[in-house]
């Protein structure tokens, strides 16, 4: 119940910061866009709080602050979004958290791994969402909107979030830990 409770509020605060980031890099929308502010909380949350917490806030956050401050345009964008960034607290969160051992290279492969799953839904969501608009969804979109654009965020993200989990680590907020194999797990 305690951890329960804990994981809860945690969210509540991902996305908060979540919602306000994106002040702080938008004033610049070129900027903004390319730094991917939304996608540290949701990452940091699937990370911290489990894979199912992270999945719940990525999939509202975008949505909310759609329908708060009507930036990211709800439809196609808000809506791709809430797809990408539910996929990556799921599989950031669900990988790190069955890591065998939860160290900075699990971190990593984790982090790798839910970004390269995160901008595959992102592209599908948005084939589906801009065919049912009538519109195309090219191959130079995809490359462009998930790689090319984002490279600045990718790169900020791949420094911060382990940075920020280590700090945590040091500060004993949030342990590395390396967990039991099932066998000695089981006969105890």
């Amino acid at each position: 119940m305690r951890k329960t409770t804990k994981n809860l509020t945690l969210s509540a605060m991902f996305m908060a910061v979540g919602l306000v980031l994106p002040f702080l890099t938008g004033q610049i929308q070129q900027i903004g866009n390319m730094l991917l502010p939304m996608h540290l909380p949701v990452f940091l949350c699937g990370l911290i709080c489990g894979w199912q917490y992270g999945a719940a806030v990525g999939a509202v956050l975008p949505l909310l602050r759609a329908a708060a401050f009507g930036a990211p345009l709800l439809f196609p964008t808000a809506l791709a979004m809430a797809f990408e960034l539910a996929t990556y607290g799921l599989v950031a969160g669900l990988l790190y958290g069955y890591s065998r051992w939860q160290c900075v290279v699990a971190l990593y492969r984790s982090l790798i791994a839910a970004m390269l799953a995160g901008r595959i839904v992102w592209g599908g969501v948005q084939i589906v969402l801009l065919g049912l608009s009538g519109s195309a969804f090219t191959w130079q979109m995809f490359l462009s909107g998930a790689l090319l654009n984002a490279i600045p965020g990718l790169i900020v993200q791949l420094i911060l979030i382990p940075a920020i989990m280590v700090a945590l680590n040091r500060t004993g907020l949030v342990t590395f830990q390396r967990k039991q194999p099932l066998e000695n797990a089981a006969a105890r």
